[in-house]
């Protein structure tokens, strides 16, 4: 049988679509507590982003748990119980290959934050109101 051959707009979609999918099993298995561990029991965990590698073999996790509490405990229970959740998510989705979860930190918050912060600064908002008064004139 013919390997089917993806566009790179289509691999791209396609990578996305399945790192949706694998982020919805992983938030659901985590939601419903259905991984017997006391560490993840404790804490609400939230499935921020799922990035896969182009031959979906691997998964990249980006989590966070609820108000930033003990992450790296939380990252350590995760790491410890990878295996269970590869199998669901195989079994859930149905697919041919399990993808190996690679479970990391979502710092994606502390960052928006800090630029948020940066951007509040007296000295750049002063630079930002020049520009868009000087590029608004520029134009005409």
């Amino acid at each position: 049988m013919a390997r089917q051959q993806f566009t790179p707009e289509q691999q791209s979609v396609r990578l996305l679509k399945v790192g949706e999918r694998v982020r919805h099993v992983l938030s659901e298995i985590l939601t419903r507590q259905q991984v017997h561990d006391d560490t993840l029991s404790a804490h609400s965990v939230s499935v921020t982003e799922v990035r896969m590698t182009p031959d979906l073999r691997v998964a990249t996790v980006y989590v966070k748990p609820l108000l930033g509490a003990q992450e790296a405990e939380v990252l350590k229970a995760l790491q410890q119980n990878t295996a269970f959740l590869q199998r669901e998510v195989a079994k859930r989705l149905g697919l041919k290959f399990a993808a190996r979860l690679k479970f990391r930190t979502d710092d994606s918050f502390e960052e928006a934050d800090r630029i948020e912060r940066l951007l509040s600064d007296p000295r750049v908002k002063r630079d930002l109101g020049t520009d868009g008064e000087a590029g608004e004139g520029a134009d005409d």
